[in-house]
């Protein structure tokens, strides 16, 4: 009976308590990271999306400055886009098509003193 006993307690393997504790405040400072930071990326692919949408749209195809700021305000009212105003935007000509880009930075306070700064460059290059 002893023998079984010590061949039972041999194999069981587990997580101790402080282990528990100890990769539980690692995952959830790891989340919380997250919420802070995934936010402003959301937002970046979604200029991203924009400004594709109003440089391939066949009407701004002359690319008169007005128009594509007027558009992709629309747009940006409709996202919610906050980061880039229409003022913002770089646009250019490359062929017979219009590029749109920007650059933005965005500072998220994590802990404290402690932020993180995002530069961002979105383009409808891509």
């Amino acid at each position: 009976m002893d023998q079984l006993k010590r061949s039972i307690m041999k194999r069981q393997t587990g997580v101790t308590v402080s282990g528990f504790i100890l990769w539980a405040i690692v995952g959830i400072f790891a989340l919380l990271l997250g919420f802070k930071i995934g936010p402003p990326y959301l937002e970046n692919f979604a200029i991203e999306k924009q400004f594709k949408v109003v440089a391939s749209d066949p009407d701004l195809r002359a690319g008169m400055r007005r128009e594509v700021e007027a558009a992709y305000s629309r747009r940006a009212v409709i996202e919610n886009l906050r980061s880039v105003s229409p003022s913002d935007l770089k646009i250019a000509k490359e062929g017979d098509r219009i590029v749109i880009s920007a650059e933005y930075s965005v500072r998220v306070p994590l802990v404290g003193n402690l932020s993180a700064c995002m530069d961002f460059y979105p383009s409808s290059r891509n």
